[in-house]
């Protein structure tokens, strides 16, 4: 059972995570008029404020960024990958003729 649920919750991560950025992007870019500050925003607050926050100072740099484990690197990959799909998706929007977007 431990192993099933184990190879779940990644998968959940994945999705929350990608769902979130992208709903959370995609209401940025309505409001600002801008399409790539969701994924600007990630790169440059929420990546580092969560390196930041798990930072262990015994540690040296590289160790710090072997810390982390795969699961990790992929949830902030598809956190970044749903803020690109909403500046993509509202450039399409624009394109497309809604000017409400």
């Amino acid at each position: 059972m431990n192993g099933v649920v184990g190879s779940i919750i990644p998968i959940i991560l994945f999705v929350l995570f990608f769902v979130m950025m992208f709903g959370i992007g995609f209401i940025l870019n309505m409001l600002m008029k801008t399409t790539w500050f969701p994924a600007y925003l990630f790169v440059i607050v929420i990546v580092p404020a969560v390196i930041i926050s798990y930072w262990k100072s015994d540690l040296s740099f590289l160790g710090n960024i072997e810390a982390y484990s795969l699961v990790d690197m992929l949830t902030a990959c598809a956190g970044l990958v749903g803020a690109i799909i909403s500046g993509t998706t509202i450039r399409m929007l624009r394109r497309s003729g809604f000017k409400m977007f």
